[in-house]
Parts: C-alpha cells; structure tokens; sequence
C-alpha cells in the first residue's frame, strides 16, 4: 500500500516547509500539498519535523579487537541505529596482511545478512600496499560498491600502516576513485608514551588519555593532508576530537586541499575528566582518540557551523563493562576500545546543537546524513527528501523532553556512555525505503529487511549531485 506522511515540517540540508510525502514502491513519488490520498495508509505528523533518514559513516559492529567481540551485532546494533533515527550504517571490514581482501567482504557479508534491519556498506580497510593489493582494487570497487579505504596511522602492530601504505592508498585512491579515511593519532609515538607510563605504574583508565595527547592527534592530521595534498587525492579524518586536529584540516582546506573531517558526539558532550571517575567507571569511556579538555568542545562544535567539519559518526564500538572493560583493569592497554553511540548520535545532535543554537536544522541534517550521503556516494538515493530518492524518513518530535539511560536503551551493551543526559527530542517513527522500521516509538521492522549499498565512485559524484533525481 501506498503511504501518505502528512502535516508534518520537512527539513533538508537547504530547506524547510510544510509539505506532505507520498512513498510508492519504496520510494518518494510526489511532495506537496492536496495530494491523492486515495488507497493510501495516511501516516500523520503533525506537530513533527520530518528529517531524511540519518547515516553513520563510521560503525563498527560485531567487530574482533583486543581478545574479543563488540557487544552489538548488525541485529542489535541496527535496531539501535533505527530507534536513533538512522536508516543507512557505513561499517568497517578489517583486512588481514597477507589474505585477499576478499576474504575480509565475503566475511563482513556473513556478520551482516540476514540480520540488518536498515541498511548498510561497507568500508575496506587498507593495512598494506603492493601489487596483490593493487590489483584487487579495481574488481573491489566495481563488484562489490566499496568506495572507501580506510588506514590507520595508530594501534602499532595490530592495524597501524606506515606512510607509504598511507600515501600509495592516497594515488591509487585518486586513479580509481575512492575516499580514503584515515585514522589519525601517530602511533609510534603513542607506543613510546604507553610503555613509560606502564613503566612508572600508571595503569588506571585516565593514562589512556594522557598517553595519546591533542598534539598527536594533530601530527597525524597534519600528516595524512600533506600527503593528499601531494598526491592530488581526497582524504576524510575519522572521529576529530581535538582543536590541534580541526586546525590541521582548516588550514588544509585554505589551501586547496581535498579534505573533510567527521566528528562525534561523544566529544561534543562529554570530556577527560569521564575518564578519571572512581571505581574503574572511567573504562567506559575509553576509546580512541580519548576524551578531551573540556574546551575543545566549543572549537568543534564551531567547526561544524563554520563548515571546517562536516560529518557526525558515531564511532559505535560497544563492550559491556563487566566481562569486557574489566579485562584492562589493571592495565589501561587492555581496556578494548569503544562505546556505544549509534542510538543517541542524532538526538544529542539536535538537542545539544540545534536547540542550543550551536547549528541549525538545516545543518543537523547536512552533518547526520546529507553530507555523509554525498561523500560516500549515496546521494541522491540517500541523503535527502526528494522525488525519486528512496522513502528513509525520520519523523521526529522536537519537544519531548527525556534522560538517556541504559535501562531504555537498544542496544546489547549494559552500560551508556550518556547516563542520565537531559536532552529534548526523540525519534517518533523510522521509515527505510517506505517500510516502517519503527512505529510510534516501537521496533515494527524485522532482521534481515536491510539491503547491502553499493555506492558511486567518488569522481562520478560531483556530476551525480547536480543530475535530477530520476524515478
């Protein structure tokens, strides 16, 4: 049946107005006002604001690290997501030195199918640079839609590349057309400092922080764009956490340079001192980068607004505090890094950011899902509310007021990383591709109804943005 998502505020990355949806086959088939309600299920949303479906780029579920698993599968954590407001995730394939990055897809498929709710691609991480790898790229992007390499210039001797795997990514990236994501903290440097705190007997979770300091971070950042910059390429910084890393990028920006950073909500709420709370809780806040003074926040929230940061990922990467955090300790190394955000990425965003006035509507939408959409090559099926584009809608209510708590949450993990936050907002009904995910605030969807995305070539996306969406 046909739906008819009616009375509601539609609000994309450029506009906003009163307007009524007709979703047919999946997909948006007409916007305006009077239309032809007949055979129509009438959805009513009034009083709501009706967003474009949010995208993670940057999840990580059912994901091995540090002798175990990620608490949140693609079931789990894609319920959250939808619950969130999010209908598309972008997550990680980890590749093995040595082993045809095939292996690494075909074992990303099997965590994924069948049990996504919405849906989901893949990024393709890049660990090395030789003619085995080089010539599985080209087949890669075209078979299987993966448009993004992701390399890590931290976590020595587990995923960390050396410079020239970074820039080779960067030239072939180029030629084949690709994004190429780069963790960015120097990770020789990082191995130095963690060994002389352990040394001195400093073990407790705060070391995580101060062994992987701003000025790292902002080392790195500086890095990876003078390479883009020399290769001619384009470049996206996961999980920008700090001022040294957003000034690295700006500069770069001023000076031609294809470059774009994501940030996280996470490090627009919460700061160091989470780290240092009693009772080994400051576990739970350990991930990578690490939290920060608490001043960095207001520099990153103003490069969202100013537009020196573009995107907003969660970064989700669940583990239980008890049975999976505890493994560090005594031994802050040993804390497996990550927390869980996919769920309130979006309702942090517009109650800390546009109802604080921080950003604006327009903007929340442009950083939790166009944005995302055009870069990665989902636009304009994802991204935005337009005639042709798939039926991801979130409708949303802007006046609840609620504290986020483990005791509601969705996702899998028995800790959340915003415990008693007061935020005003929530997530009211979630459509993916027309069918309802949630439903008045309860999950209506099933597992395996999401679809794996294969997404454009970066250098196709520059013409596919301009071109009209066609039905």
């Amino acid at each position: 049946m046909k739906k008819l998502v009616k009375n509601g505020v539609i609000v994309t990355a450029a506009d906003t107005y009163s307007g009524d949806i007709l979703i047919e086959d999946g997909k948006i088939a007409a916007i305006g006002k009077g239309l032809d309600e007949s055979s129509c299920e009438i959805v009513d949303a009034n009083g709501a604001y009706i967003f474009p479906g949010g995208i993670d780029p940057h999840t990580h579920l059912d994901m091995p690290f540090g002798g175990t698993v990620t608490k949140d599968d693609f079931e789990t954590g894609t319920i959250a997501a939808a619950f969130g407001g999010t209908t598309t995730i972008i997550d990680f394939c980890l590749t093995d030195k040595g082993k045809p990055l095939q292996n690494a897809i075909n074992t990303w498929h099997a965590k994924s199918e069948g049990k996504a709710a919405i849906d989901y691609s893949f990024h393709l991480m890049i660990g090395e640079m030789n003619d085995q790898v080089l010539e599985q790229l080209p087949t890669i992007i075209e078979d299987e839609g993966i448009t993004s390499f992701k390399v890590f210039m931290a976590y020595k001797d587990v995923f960390q590349a050396d410079d020239a795997t970074l820039y080779q990514t960067l030239i072939q990236a180029k030629e084949l057309g690709a994004l190429v994501m780069v963790h960015a903290e120097n990770g020789d440097v990082i191995d130095y400092l963690t060994k002389k705190a352990l040394e001195a007997g400093s073990t407790d979770p705060i070391y995580h922080a101060r062994t992987r300091p701003p000025e790292i971070e902002g080392e790195a950042t500086g890095r990876a764009a003078c390479f883009t910059g020399l290769a001619d390429s384009q470049l996206y910084v996961v999980h920008v956490s700090c001022a040294e890393a957003v000034n690295k990028i700006a500069q770069a920006r001023n000076r031609g340079v294809n470059i774009w950073g994501e940030t996280c909500p996470q490090y627009l709420v919460l700061d160091e001192s989470y780290l240092e709370k009693p009772n080994f809780e400051g576990a739970k806040y350990v991930w990578s980068p690490p939290l920060r003074e608490k001043w960095n926040q207001e520099v990153l929230w103003n490069a969202l607004k100013n537009g020196d940061l573009q995107t907003i990922g969660s970064d989700q990467c669940s583990f239980d505090f008890n049975g999976q955090k505890d493994l560090g300790k005594n031994d802050f190394t040993k804390i497996p890094n990550g927390g869980p955000i996919i769920e309130d990425r979006m309702s942090i965003l517009f109650s800390e950011g546009v109802q604080k006035g921080k950003i604006t509507l327009n903007q929340f939408v442009d950083v939790t899902s166009t944005r995302t959409a055009k870069l990665f090559g989902l636009y304009p099926k994802k991204g935005t509310i337009a005639v042709g584009s798939d039926a991801d809608l979130l409708i949303f209510d802007p006046t609840v007021k609620r504290k986020i708590s483990a005791e509601t949450h969705h996702m899998a993990v028995d800790y959340s990383a915003f415990e008693g936050m007061e935020i005003t907002g929530e997530p009211v009904s979630v459509l993916c591709r027309g069918e309802f995910v949630i439903k008045e605030k309860q999950f209506v969807g099933k597992s395996g109804y999401g679809e794996y995305i294969k997404r454009s070539k970066f250098n196709e996306r520059n013409e596919a943005q301009q071109s009209p969406v066609k039905l």
